[in-house]
């Protein structure tokens, strides 16, 4: 019997798209479509996402919010807004972002514009190899402080420094957790459904808050 092979999203790699074009792209997309869209100087990437990259996705969304509620953090979800920047030549969608630093400041917003809003203070990628447009000189064009990747089971931290982003240990935001282990958390409970899988991040929480 022949090994099946991992599905890939499927994606298109555009070049020499000028910003009138991406915007033109964008609207005609939608602001419903399920597509992930990236733009970085003329080049243009546009993926659609797989069930598995939507369910740890949603997963480690969903963690992010009970570990922010467990904490008493104040912050704010935008999911996969379409974040963009004409005179960086820079845009993307995230799999999903918070605000938590300055989340006081984008309350209640509905309509951002990065010349006066500051861009969300985490952004979450999932797979990044399965992306051809690098993700990283984008952001930080953008200037999101804090990048949550998850790739291959892993989830790694990056902070935004002078030359760039530079991989962590732990997350400014929740400095007192090994977010890094999130993954194996979701994984052993995955079968479980999603209030066991919620019940024990909230449990992994409270042990680690107690042990400081």
């Amino acid at each position: 019997m022949p090994l099946s092979t991992p599905q890939r999203a499927d994606r298109v790699l555009l070049h020499c798209i000028s910003w009138v074009q991406f915007e033109n792209i964008l609207r005609d997309l939608g602001d419903r479509h399920s597509a992930r869209v990236a733009y970085y100087d003329g080049t243009l990437e546009i993926i659609t996402p797989l069930p598995e990259h939507e369910y740890f996705k949603q997963a480690i969304s969903i963690a992010v919010e009970d570990i922010a509620e467990m904490l008493e953090q104040e912050y704010e979800s935008y999911g996969s807004t379409t974040w963009r920047s004409q005179v960086k030549q820079a845009g993307l969608e995230p799999d999903n972002c918070f605000y938590f630093q300055n989340e006081a400041l984008v309350r209640g917003k509905l309509e951002f514009d990065l010349n006066v809003d500051p861009p969300p203070d985490l952004a979450l990628e999932i797979d990044l190899t399965s992306k051809s447009l690098d993700r990283f000189p984008i952001y930080q064009r953008l200037g999101v402080p804090d990048l949550g990747c998850y790739e291959e089971g892993a989830l790694k931290i990056f902070q935004l420094q002078a030359n760039g982003y530079v991989e962590t240990e732990r997350s400014a935001i929740f400095p007192m957790l090994n977010i890094r282990e999130l993954p194996q958390l979701i994984e052993t409970h995955r079968l479980e459904g999603r209030l066991a899988l919620r019940r024990s991040i909230r449990t992994w929480v409270r042990a680690q808050v107690e042990s400081d």
